[in-house]
């Protein structure tokens, strides 16, 4: 990915973030032809982005849709947005992530009320439950994002991409070795050009210039 990219925002239209999968498509579908589809790799690549990305969600975010959204880093959602798993109603369940990406982000208990009913959850409640990050009007969705975006952009990539990986790799770690892998990135950024800029910028009292590095 071109350095020049610092992050990413995942959008869908006014209606539909995503609605999840085709119904139709895999109604008479065997577990052999589910399996040779091999869509986890295309998932792959949301979830190893190294840069941060911002799924911006109007409307529903269901299925697949809502694994979607949760394989981003920070999710805007407008006010009419809602999230729901609702595989378990059609005799399945979630195959991209949705038993684990969920329970990780609200719970227990949480989550399987919203995987065992396949019931949908609007925005205000995902963000009570620390599903979303913001909730915003529904006209403001993709311009809170793509803002939050600049925000981020205008902070040093690598200690950025650092705080990331760290967080990611750490959350599944026993508590020890998490730690031990942030004591080394914060060591390590002491390396970069980038952390003399942003602390000489703040005693020269002006705005630094990141060119991680």
């Amino acid at each position: 990915m071109a350095p020049d990219v610092r992050c990413i925002v995942l959008t869908g239209d006014r209606e539909a973030f995503a609605a999840g999968a085709d119904i139709k498509d895999m109604a008479e579908a065997g577990a052999i032809d589910m399996m040779l589809r091999n869509t986890h790799l295309l998932w792959q690549a949301i979830a190893e982005c190294p840069k941060p990305v911002i799924a911006a969600v109007n409307g529903f975010a269901l299925g697949g849709g809502c694994e979607l959204a949760m394989h981003a880093d920070l999710i805007v959602a407008g006010e009419g947005a809602s999230f729901g798993q609702p595989e378990v109603r059609v005799g399945i369940m979630p195959g991209a992530g949705g038993t684990q990406r969920l329970t990780r982000a609200v719970g227990k208990f949480k989550a399987m009320k919203i995987l065992l009913t396949g019931e949908p959850v609007t925005a205000r409640e995902a963000e009570a439950m620390g599903m979303v990050s913001e909730v915003v009007p529904d006209d403001q969705v993709l311009d809170t994002a793509l803002k939050l975006a600049g925000k981020i952009a205008r902070m040093p990539p690598l200690a950025v991409q650092q705080i990331k990986e760290v967080m990611l790799a750490g959350q599944d770690a026993p508590l020890s070795a998490a730690l031990m892998l942030e004591r080394k990135a914060f060591q390590m950024l002491f390396a970069s050009r980038d952390q003399k800029e942003g602390m000489r910028a703040f005693l020269e009292k002006r705005k630094p210039t990141y060119e991680g590095r």
